[in-house]
């Protein structure tokens, strides 16, 4: 499958990774985007990862300075993402935010809960962008303040709104709206690590 690189330059690179491909290698699944990316940069080194199921923006570095350069750019929250999803139902308010704590489901792993007690904090601005009353379903941009496991599919849950297609927290109803998750990571604003320029990166939603 032919890759489409949205960005270049001698520190990193910036691919869109299709739902249904994993990151990095698996143990029931061994192809990945990191071995396809390896096949056109050799020295490409793994920054961060998407969910199988999430489509969208990733990054990886061709240099091992740049590599943790930008990993310290995501563990600082120094990288701000942008994500569409289409959730079911008709969310009532515009916008808002969610401050609900996230610890793994250990029975039932990899999924992941909210926890009050023992969570660590996660949060999540989310913005409507359209309302369809035919489907009732809403189309959301997604910005998730810090960076814990399926985040966004935890947060619309906890609201009562699933993202559609989501095989993992699956609701009947929601679950049959989609082939697919519908949850795409958009865009990616950072400063360079090393020239200190700001550079936005963009991908089309592909639903």
């Amino acid at each position: 499958m032919t890759l489409t690189y949205l960005y270049q330059d001698e520190d990193f690179i910036a691919v869109e990774k299709p739902s249904g491909l994993l990151c990095v290698p698996g143990l029931r699944e061994p192809d990945n985007l990191l071995h396809r990316v390896q096949m056109d940069f050799a020295n490409a080194r793994v920054v961060h990862r998407l969910d199988m199921s999430t489509s969208g923006i990733v990054l990886f570095a061709l240099q091992h300075s740049s590599q943790k350069a930008l990993g310290r750019l995501f563990e600082q929250r120094q990288i701000s993402k942008r994500y569409t999803a289409v959730i079911d139902g008709l969310m009532t308010q515009s916008y808002g935010e969610v401050h609900s704590p996230m610890l793994c489901d250990w029975p039932q792993r990899p999924k992941q809960k909210i926890d009050w007690l023992q969570g660590k904090h996660a949060s999540t601005f989310y913005r409507v962008i359209a309302r369809d009353t035919t489907t009732h379903t809403t189309r959301v941009q997604l910005y998730p303040l810090t960076g814990r496991t399926h985040q966004l599919r935890v947060h619309m849950l906890q609201l009562g709104h699933p993202i559609l297609g989501d095989e993992l927290y699956q609701q009947q109803d929601s679950f049959a709206k989609s082939p697919r998750l519908t949850l795409h990571a958009r865009a990616l604003r950072f400063h360079h690590p090393v020239t200190n320029e700001v550079v936005s990166i963009e991908s089309a939603v592909p639903f």
